[in-house]
């Protein structure tokens, strides 16, 4: 019998909580205004302009959860955050979404009480040095200082790394992505250690660009990704689907430009997808023309992704991974049925 009360207990606690988060979507419908957790200095991904208006990769997936939800992409309230304390800003229902160039790990998505809803960047951790010191592979780096991010997992990766190659370094670690740029440019480290994302937005900030580089081994795996509290699967979902909208409007060639267009296709997965068929916006609790209003409002994937990081912005940096699955990625949309 106790144990059959301690069993109704937990239910009940663990229900008492689900249902303290299960209204985040009416919550921000009711505020007008999405409020996003991201970082400040990531070039390219979450960066505020001399004016204060804030650009980047996944500036621009909070924008579409905004036009998803509230039909005005322009309807967020960006709230910067340190890797330190961004899961905690998100548990805390301080913030409503979090988007922070943030990867996906088991522990993470099991112990903290988030989950994150999908990858919209395939990434992977590497190294910028400077060219005078002519390194030319991460195995040089024996006897090095290395900048790093604090509450990332940049310093698990690096010691896994160097103790599989039996290298000595020493870490040196800073609070904010900021912090970190700045030390190694006043030569306080040898070397710069982050997703190579970060590295080559960091790079191209710095006083001097062209004397560092970033070498080419990838050390880890870094699935970036939005997250949101658990408990909550209908704002789950709604997280999930923008960025699976964001994915499958580009499969299928539909674009900012064309989309008013697009509706009188034939093509009943274009149909599904723009809401004119299926209840892709019903399931979820938003109206039939959402995707129409994110796709039209922000752009399909590889309109976000040209603009803030590819071939459009001074990163230049090469789809890669992120290229979609059938032109020799891995971005893939689950099928809008």
């Amino acid at each position: 019998m106790r144990s059959t009360f301690k069993g109704l207990l937990g239910l009940a606690i663990a229900c008492t909580a689900s249902s303290a988060w299960s209204a985040t979507l009416d919550n921000v419908k009711k505020n007008g205004v999405l409020t996003c957790g991201t970082n400040s200095a990531t070039a390219g991904f979450s960066l505020p302009d001399n004016e204060g208006k804030w650009t980047g990769f996944v500036v621009d997936y909070c924008r579409a959860v905004a036009a998803a939800v509230l039909g005005n992409a322009q309807k967020v309230k960006f709230i910067p955050l340190t890797p330190k304390d961004r899961f905690t800003a998100l548990q805390s229902g301080e913030i409503d979404i979090l988007a922070h160039n943030a990867t996906w790990t088991s522990s993470r998505d099991t112990s903290l009480g988030i989950l994150f809803a999908g990858t919209y960047f395939y990434d992977g951790q590497g190294f910028m040095v400077r060219k005078a010191d002519n390194i030319a592979s991460a195995k040089g780096l024996e006897g090095a200082s290395i900048c790093v991010t604090q509450g990332t997992t940049t310093e698990l990766n690096l010691a896994d790394y160097f103790r599989s190659q039996s290298i000595k370094y020493t870490t040196v670690g800073f609070a904010d992505e900021e912090a970190v740029v700045k030390a190694y440019e006043e030569g306080r480290c040898d070397v710069l250690s982050a997703d190579t994302s970060t590295l080559n937005a960091s790079r191209l900030r710095m006083a001097k660009p062209d004397d560092s580089i970033v070498l080419p081994e990838l050390i880890s795996k870094e699935p970036l990704g939005p997250a949101v509290r658990q408990g909550d699967d209908q704002w789950f979902n709604v997280a999930k689907w923008t960025l699976y909208v964001m994915v499958a409007s580009e499969e299928y060639g539909v674009t900012s430009k064309n989309v008013d267009a697009m509706k009188s296709s034939d093509n009943p997965s274009i149909r599904r997808l723009l809401g004119l068929e299926g209840s892709i916006g019903k399931d979820i609790g938003l109206g039939d023309d959402w995707p129409v209003e994110v796709i039209k409002q922000v752009g399909n994937y590889g309109e976000v992704f040209d603009r803030n990081v590819g071939k459009d912005s001074p990163l230049k940096m090469e789809r890669g991974m992120n290229a979609l699955w059938n032109k020799g990625g891995v971005q893939y949309a689950p099928p809008i049925r």
